[in-house]
């Protein structure tokens, strides 16, 4: 008898890999931990030292844009700076203001530094800060402490030109609310007879060094530099003239080439005078120690033929400069003063006085 074999089929499922051991932990020894460390310290300092570097090299940048921009502060000693690069606009004379500086310095210190050029010996040269110098420097000669042996200073970069020095002291002083015309006027000659920087003569030198002001101040300012060239022989206190005193004496030397002479002899017969005494002299001149230049039939006060159309004036009087503007059948006059105020009878025997003065 025969067997029949059955035959199933079944589904067994897939062979799964067996489960992996439990990891042995690995045992070090005593000098592969100590490796181990060491190069982890190491790593650790290599990154340190990279943000180090980053960092001096990000601040060295800074300190080279800044002292391009001349905003590098240190204490420079007094006897490396000199002062013979840039003519100052100062008079030799005793600035009576100085003592108030110093005895500010003395409470404050210095709250701005002045700023200086290196020179290429290692030294430095005055840029702006004549007088915080000057400060510095009498103290120091005075005291001996050393403590005013050096000065807070700007260090500039190098290669500015000459033109652009003697701008920012200029600049500097044109803050300055007691800076004086005389001392503006002294200035621009100066920079106009400075064979270095290429000047060629006065009016381009105002017109570089005050290219801020306006061209009214600069008109004054060359009348001012025209007065000195006159006088700055005789006059002791130049810096105390105002400005339409100046402009009154300028005009009369100018339209009367003998009067600069007298000017001086009546200066000259007043040694050792004080600025008030010079100032009487000087008004005394202009009121009447000089004559009014003549005028033609038929030009103006510098016997030149005056044209058709209009024409504009410019009178520096004591009140201060009055424009005049003539065209035909008018008139104008402008001035600072307030002619509301004068009653009506000055004012037509003025008029009346002004059409007397033309016939």
């Amino acid at each position: 008898m025969s067997k029949k074999r059955r035959i199933f089929d079944m589904d067994l499922p897939e062979d799964e890999p067996p489960a992996p051991a439990p990891e042995t932990p690995v045992r070090r020894g005593p000098m592969a931990t100590a490796i181990g460390e060491n190069a982890e310290s190491l790593r650790r300092r290599q990154e340190q030292e990279a943000a180090i570097r980053a960092e001096n090299d990000a601040l060295a940048h800074e300190f080279v844009r800044l002292k391009k921009l001349g905003l590098v502060t240190d204490l420079i000693p007094l006897d490396s700076i000199s002062t013979s690069k840039l003519v100052r606009d100062r008079s030799r004379r005793l600035d009576p203001e100085l003592d108030d500086l110093k005895q500010s310095i003395r409470d404050l210190g210095l709250s701005n530094p002045i700023r200086v050029e290196p020179r290429e010996d290692g030294g430095f040269e005055l840029v702006q800060g004549w007088r915080r110098l000057s400060a510095y420097r009498a103290l120091h000669a005075e005291t001996g402490d050393d403590r005013y042996a050096r000065i807070p200073a700007g260090i500039m970069a190098r290669g500015e030109t000459l033109e652009s020095l003697y701008r920012r002291m200029v600049d500097e002083n044109l803050v300055r609310k007691d800076i004086s015309w005389a001392e503006m006027a002294r200035l621009a000659r100066s920079y106009a007879d400075d064979p270095d920087t290429g000047c060629p003569d006065l009016d381009t030198a105002v017109n570089r060094l005050f290219a801020t002001a306006s061209p009214q101040k600069r008109s004054y300012i060359r009348r001012f530099a025209a007065l000195m060239q006159a006088l700055e022989k005789v006059l002791e206190h130049p810096e105390a003239i105002p400005r339409a005193l100046g402009l009154e004496v300028a005009a009369r030397l100018e339209a009367d080439p003998m009067a600069q002479a007298r000017l001086a002899r009546l200066l000259a017969a007043a040694p050792r005078r004080s600025a008030e005494k010079e100032l009487e002299i000087l008004r005394g001149f202009v009121a009447g120690a000089a004559p009014a230049p003549a005028i033609s039939p038929r030009g103006n006060a510098r016997g030149r033929p005056v044209g058709r159309g209009k024409q504009v004036l410019r009178l520096p009087l004591s009140e201060g400069e009055v424009k005049c503007t003539a065209t035909a059948g008018r008139l104008e006059l402008q001035t600072a003063r307030d002619f509301s105020t004068v009653g009506r009878d000055r004012l037509e025997a003025a008029i009346a006085a002004f059409f007397a003065a033309l016939d």
